[in-house]
């Protein structure tokens, strides 16, 4: 390969582990990918480290290196799947270099997120059926509902302002047990536990949690305990803002 191509292969491996990571995929699962990006095209002597804030990529046999920082971080399974789709093309030689670094910077661009009312209803729609899966009764499905919606909102929000997702599920919180008292100490409802169950749902970090488990389980040892971290931090925000709304109400 020319040294040409030898950055584009390059470029092309960086943006499909930068989408990956980005969106919620396992560490392992990058590393892999990357990897065998470059072994298709006949890099087989390199190394791959990845963890949550960064992306390093060296060959062995080379001088270049290469280093990515990644500073925002979500849930979006259909780039992981949209790249994986894409890896595969490579593999099965019906994708030319050319074509994937396109493909993949079209990718990285583009936002597939859905939109905002969609998400909040979706939260809304998710407390609802939690609460019958904790044995809630009907008179706590509106308040749990709105407090799953409302919530998710209040947290959309001030991460979309702060980028300190600490502060937004903390807030989100204090919102879902503000509902749970109104509706049952003021309006009638049933219980304050299942509402506040229900309603913190939408916000419990379960991607996060299993992909520190999965990363802690492939040997991924700082991947995984960061991770784990991360949801443990979200978990105290939710249990705390719970905690203070109740205490001071």
């Amino acid at each position: 390969m020319t040294s040409n191509d030898i950055n584009k292969t390059i470029d092309v491996i960086m943006i499909a582990g930068k989408i990956l990571l980005e969106n919620g995929a396992e560490t392992y699962r990058v590393e892999d990918t990357m990897t065998r990006i470059a072994a298709h095209y006949g890099l087989n002597n390199t190394h791959s480290f990845v963890v949550p804030t960064a992306i390093i990529f060296s060959l062995s046999d080379k001088s270049e290196t290469r280093l990515m920082r990644i500073d925002t971080r979500t849930t979006d399974l259909e780039k992981i799947a949209n790249t994986n789709e894409i890896s595969r093309a490579i593999a099965a030689d019906t994708m030319t270099l050319d074509m994937a670094k396109a493909a993949l910077h079209e990718l990285d661009q583009a936002n597939l997120q859905y939109p905002l009312w969609l998400k909040v209803l979706s939260a809304g729609i998710v407390s609802f059926f939690f609460l019958f899966m904790f044995d809630g009764t009907a008179v706590d499905a509106l308040p749990a509902f709105l407090a799953g919606s409302i919530s998710f909102l209040i947290a959309e929000y001030i991460q979309l302002h702060t980028r300190i997702k600490f502060f937004s599920e903390f807030a989100a919180a204090i919102i879902i047990a503000l509902i749970a008292q109104l509706f049952v100490l003021q309006l009638g409802g049933g219980s304050i536990n299942k509402i506040i169950i229900a309603g913190v749902m939408p916000l419990v970090p379960g991607v996060l949690i299993t992909n520190a488990i999965r990363d802690l389980m492939a040997s991924h040892l700082q991947a995984g305990i960061v991770k784990g971290v991360e949801a443990g931090l979200t978990a105290f925000a939710i249990g705390a803002g719970v905690a203070l709304c109740l205490t001071i109400f």
